[in-house]
């Protein structure tokens, strides 16, 4: 490695550092204005449960976050000081050429979008399970009782329902529970039962109160009791359906999840697939950014830094923009949501290209 590429190196992580060292802790003083009579509400909440489940988090998914936009306002703030001091035109003197002059940035983005994407995949998900049971417990106005489920509706398969009219999460037990089988359009079986509990020992649910009603070409053959252990194709975690619960599962566990969900018929996934295709499409614009800041910043400028500073920051905002819409649209029902997810990608990577090339030549 030249010592132009660790010059540079150097001079891209730490301005990146400087960029979030700035904007966490103006987000957190932010945060703790508009929480801390919140916080002062529950005696029981001591300072270090705040800045341990809340505060530690908050800084976690919020610097993940924040990252690639911190890391394009970096870019853009320390290669303008380059082009404003002419060290980009000595070293295009020394015959260097802007692709070559493009790799440590490269080796910048690649360092940060590997560890943005681990974070994003594995660690982010366990912080956003404890920063959203945290703002549940003590934020919320209206405390959202996620132990108590009703209307439950889970398709098994093309031909397989299952109806609970309530659940208890904790106690992992039914209520009301209906399991219903179709060929075609008629229905051919229903089992019924007053309450349904999950045997975690045996994999099992123990029905109470049951009746089965089989449903033939000339008769109904109809059979009752009082108890009933029978395996299903679903387990109890099956039945708790949330969507806040995407932003808490790993990837690995998503990815199971929208799996099993699409074997049993779930026609809607787009939330839990936003959620998935957005974990790899904010680090991949790591690589977008770095380029299209230095392609924006390494000309000297009328105006100096100043004027590259004002097309970043409102670029980013567009950025930030482009991704809300993205994250709506693509939870849509009748949405490409890879393509919706990936879209502002895609426009800020064919600008990247376009100042890319325009830049090679000269």
């Amino acid at each position: 490695m030249r010592i132009l590429d660790k010059y540079i190196l150097k001079k891209y992580f730490s301005s990146l550092i400087l960029v979030l060292a700035l904007l966490i802790p103006i987000a957190i003083a932010i945060d703790v204005s508009e929480k801390v009579d919140k916080f002062l509400r529950h005696a029981d909440l001591s300072l270090g449960t705040i800045l341990k489940d809340y505060y530690l988090n908050f800084i976690i998914i919020y610097g993940n976050t924040f990252l690639p936009l911190a890391l394009f306002i970096a870019v853009i703030f320390f290669t303008s000081k380059l082009a404003e001091n002419t060290e980009i035109i000595a070293i295009h003197s020394a015959k260097i050429s802007f692709t070559r002059f493009l790799k440590p940035y490269f080796i910048g983005a690649t360092i940060v979008t590997s560890t943005a994407l681990i974070m994003n995949h594995f660690v982010v998900p366990n912080s956003n399970k404890t920063f959203e049971e945290f703002n549940r417990t003590y934020l919320q106005k209206k405390q959202l009782n996620t132990n108590y489920l009703n209307n439950i509706n889970l398709q098994l398969g093309p031909n397989d329902y299952v109806f609970l009219k309530s659940y208890t999460v904790d106690a992992k037990v039914g209520y009301n529970f209906s399991y219903e089988k179709f060929e075609g359009t008629k229905l051919k079986y229903k089992l019924m039962a007053d309450n349904i509990r999950w045997n975690e020992n045996d994999s099992t649910f123990k029905l109470i109160n049951y009746k089965k009603r089989f449903i033939l070409n000339d008769r109904d053959i109809i059979e009752s009791g009082s108890k009933l252990d029978t395996a299903f194709s679903f387990t109890a975690n099956d039945l708790i359906y949330v969507d806040y619960m995407a932003k808490e599962m790993n990837s690995v566990k998503l990815n199971e999840f929208i799996n099993t969900s699409k074997e049993r018929g779930v026609s809607n996934l787009n939330v839990y697939l936003v959620e998935l295709y957005k974990r790899t499409s904010l680090p991949i614009s790591s690589y977008i950014l770095t380029f299209l800041a230095v392609s924006l910043a390494s000309k000297k400028r009328r105006g100096g830094m100043g004027v590259n500073l004002a097309i970043g920051i409102s670029l980013m905002f567009v950025y930030v923009f482009l991704l809300k819409i993205a994250e709506v649209l693509g939870a849509g029902a009748d949405t490409n949501s890879l393509f919706v997810v990936w879209l502002p990608n895609i426009a800020f990577g064919t600008l990247a290209i376009y100042l890319y090339l325009r830049n090679a030549k000269n």
